[in-house]
C-alpha cells in the first residue's frame, strides 16, 4: 500500500494540475486571438493583468483593435499604457475607437492629448466624430427652457427669437475648453446684442441673417473647445411694442406728477385763505373795543 505522504503528494499535484489547467483554459482563448491578431500579449501577462486588477478581456480587445487599424505606426502604444490607463479610470476601447476614427479623418490627434482628453471626464470619441461631423446646438437650450431669445429693437419693438449653431470639437482646445453652455449663451447675448442696435424690427425681418453675420464676426468661439461653423435664425416672431408702452408709463406718471403739484398748489392756497381769513378776524376783534371807547370818548 502506498504511503499517507505518498497519496497526498499525488492529492497537492493533482490539485496544482487542476489550477493550472484552468488558469491556462480561461486565458487559452485571448492568447490565441493576441497570437493570431499579432497583438503581441503573452499568457502570462494575461494572468498577471488578473493580479493587477486589470480586466484582461478589455486590454486584449483593445490592444487587437489598435492592431488591425495599424495605430502602432503612428503611436508607441504598449500594453502597460493600455493598463495604466484603465487603472487610472480611462475608457481604453472608447480611447482606441477615438484615435482610430481621428487616423481615418486625418485629425491632428497623439495618444497623449488622447488619453488626457478620456481621463478629464469628456467622450473623447464623440469629440473625435463632432471633429468630423459637425454637430447643431439649439440656442436657447430647449432642454433648460421653453422661452426664447428677447431683444428689443432701436425702435422700442420686441423680438422673440430662436438660433441654431453649428459647430465642431477643436481639438487642441478641448482640454480646459469651455463647454456648449458657454457657447449657448454668448450666441444669446451676441444675438440680443445684435437685435438692440439695430434702428427698426423691420430690418431685422427683412434681413436675419444680417445679425447671424454680425454674431458670427464677434469671434464667440474664443477660448472654448468649439469652433462655430454657423449661426442661424430658426424663427423670429414680434413681441410687444415696449418703447410704446414705457412711453405710455412715463406719460401716465408724468401726468401723476402733475396732478401731485396742481393738488399741492391749491392745498397752498386754501391753506393761505384760511390764514387771510384768521386775520381778518383778529382785526375785527381789534375794532370792537376801540369802537366801545367811542361812547365813553363823547361822553
Amino acid at each position: 500500500m502506498d504511503s499517507p505522504v505518498v497519496i497526498i503528494a499525488i492529492v497537492i499535484g493533482a490539485i496544482v494540475v487542476l489550477v493550472v489547467f484552468a488558469i491556462v483554459m480561461r486565458y487559452f482563448g485571448m492568447y490565441i486571438q493576441c497570437v493570431t491578431t499579432g497583438a503581441k500579449i503573452g499568457l502570462v501577462n494575461l494572468i498577471v493583468m488578473s493580479l493587477r486588477k486589470v480586466n484582461p478581456s478589455v486590454i486584449v480587445r483593445s490592444k487587437i483593435m489598435a492592431t488591425q487599424a495599424k495605430l502602432h505606426k503612428l503611436y508607441d502604444i504598449s500594453t502597460r499604457e493600455l493598463e495604466a490607463h484603465y487603472l487610472a479610470g480611462g475608457n481604453v476601447p472608447n480611447l482606441i475607437r477615438a484615435l482610430v476614427a481621428s487616423n481615418r479623418a486625418h485629425l491632428n490627434l497623439d495618444f497623449d492629448t488622447a488619453r488626457a482628453i478620456d481621463l478629464a471626464g469628456r467622450d473623447v470619441l464623440d469629440a473625435v466624430r463632432t471633429s468630423v461631423y459637425p454637430k447643431v446646438i439649439d440656442c436657447p437650450d430647449p432642454a433648460k427652457t421653453s422661452g426664447t431669445l428677447d431683444a428689443v429693437a432701436g425702435d422700442g419693438v420686441q423680438l422673440k427669437a430662436r438660433a441654431r449653431v453649428t459647430v465642431r470639437t477643436n481639438i487642441t482646445q478641448l482640454i480646459g475648453g469651455a463647454t456648449e453652455e458657454t457657447v449657448i449663451a454668448r450666441v444669446g447675448q451676441g444675438i440680443v446684442q445684435a437685435i438692440g442696435s439695430t434702428g427698426s424690427y423691420k430690418t431685422v425681418l427683412e434681413n436675419p441673417d444680417k445679425i447671424s453675420q454680425t454674431v458670427l464676426g464677434q469671434g464667440l468661439e474664443a477660448q472654448t473647445a468649439f469652433e462655430i461653423v454657423s449661426i442661424d435664425i430658426a424663427d423670429i416672431d414680434v413681441g410687444e411694442n415696449i418703447g410704446a408702452r414705457l412711453q405710455a408709463d412715463q406719460a401716465e406718471a408724468d401726468m401723476r406728477v402733475a396732478q401731485a403739484k396742481a393738488e399741492e398748489h391749491r392745498a397752498s392756497a386754501a391753506a393761505r385763505e384760511q390764514e387771510m381769513i384768521a386775520k381778518v378776524q383778529e382785526s375785527r376783534a381789534k375794532v370792537v373795543p376801540a369802537e366801545a371807547e367811542v361812547p365813553r370818548a363823547i361822553a
